[in-house]
This record gives structure tokens, sequence and C-alpha cells, in this order.
């Protein structure tokens, strides 16, 4: 087994696969590879016990772990979790989903980088939720933070293909963004430009208007002075 066939999917539901082959797990080894791929510099045995069995006695959770370490410590031939004196670690022989979708988005976000020629296969992995389905508290600030910067990230790549006319693409990317935070006005906004841009006027107008009414149902206000503008000499408003 080489060092690139270990793959670990969090952007989907859990799977950690060999060269494509599903390798099955206990969930109590599920979860420590999933937490442990979110800590970039690994944590300590205790807060892992506690983190992931908040519910036990520091002794039933400290056996938990000891379990799910005896059942995923090892994938095949290779060591999945490392120990560096009392703290675990993700080895680097694993490849994780997010880790790699973060990167692109980064690269995104930097000034000067060239648009992707795989946009499609970025927009549906910037689309994807983190580890979906999973009810762990220890998730919530892990899922708000992903939130946050695939929204960021979907939002720059959308204005970016907007400033070079490659409309599809933007549109694509900022209705994506809409799906994480269908409340922040920024996509929108975009695709309300770009249809002008296209010169549908309709289609920008009914974005104005869904977006208001849905503004005004959720929170009772109104969007932007910003927004209303972009629509404002098209029809009374």
């Amino acid at each position: 087994m080489s060092r690139n066939d270990l793959c670990l999917e969090l952007l989907r539901p859990f799977e950690v696969t060999n060269a494509g082959c599903r390798i099955s797990l206990p969930l109590g080894a599920q979860r420590l590879l999933a937490f442990l791929a979110l800590q970039n510099d690994g944590a300590h045995r205790a807060a892992v016990a506690e983190r992931l069995w908040p519910d036990c006695t520091p002794f039933r959770a400290a056996a938990n772990l000891r379990s799910a370490l005896c059942q995923g410590r090892r994938l095949g031939c290779v060591t999945a979790i490392e120990s560096v004196g009392p703290r675990l670690l993700l080895s680097p022989a694993i490849q994780v989903d997010l880790h790699r979708v973060r990167a692109s988005a980064r690269q995104v976000m930097e000034q000067g980088q060239p648009l992707p020629t795989d946009w499609a296969d970025l927009v549906n992995d910037l689309s994807r939720e983190l580890l979906p389905g999973w009810a762990e508290e220890w998730l919530m600030w892990e899922r708000d933070s992903w939130d946050q910067m695939r929204v960021y990230a979907l939002e720059d790549l959308a204005q970016q293909f907007q400033a070079t006319q490659q409309y599809l693409p933007a549109l694509q990317a900022a209705l994506a963004a809409m799906t994480v935070d269908p409340i922040r006005e920024t996509a929108h906004r975009i695709v309300i430009e770009v249809h002008l841009a296209e010169g549908n006027v309709a289609s920008a107008l009914k974005r104005y208007r869904d977006y208001r009414a849905f503004l005004r149902r959720e929170l009772n206000v109104r969007p932007s002075q910003q927004m209303t503008q972009l629509v404002r000499d098209l029809t009374p408003t």
C-alpha cells in the first residue's frame, strides 16, 4: 500500500478508502480519525477523550479512546494515527478531501492566481457539507468555520468569473454560495449583476424580489441600498 492510496472523505458521508476500495471501521474509530483530521497540530489524548465522549466519566472516555485507537491506528500496513508523546496526530499518509478543497479555496482567494479550469469540480466540492448526518457537538465550530471559508471562496470565484465575463461559472458559484448561506446578500447581488450584464432584466428583477420577500419573511428587513440600487431604474421598488 503506497502513501497515496489511503483517502479519508469528510465532505460526504464518512469513508476511508484504499485505492478506491472502502475500509469498514467501527464508529469509534471513524470519529477519532475525523476528529484528528480537523486538528492541524493533533490533540492531547485526554482532550480527545473528553471531546469525543463528553457524557462519559474520564475513565470510561479513556477506555473508549483506547478501543478506537486499537481499531483505527493502522489501516492495512500504514499507521493512520501517530503518537508524539501524549499527543495524537493523523498521519500524513492519509489524504483528506477537506484539506485538498481548503487548499484550492485558499488559492481562489489569493490575489493574482489564475482562475481554475476545473471550476465545476471546485464548485461541487465547495458545495459539500462537512460530515453530513453527524450530530457531534465538537463538529459545530468546525462546520461553522468550513461554511465561512467556502462561502467566501465561492463568492470570490463568482466575482472573478464575472469580471472576465464568464457568466455561467459566475452564476454557478454564486448560486452555490447562496445554498450555504441564503441570508447573506453578496451572492444574490452577484446573480443580479450577472443577469443584468447578460441583458436578462426579468431574471434580475425576479431574483431581487425573491430575495426581498425572503428577508421580509425571515427577518423583517429589506435588502441593502447597494442591492436596491442595482434595480432602481428598472422598476419602482
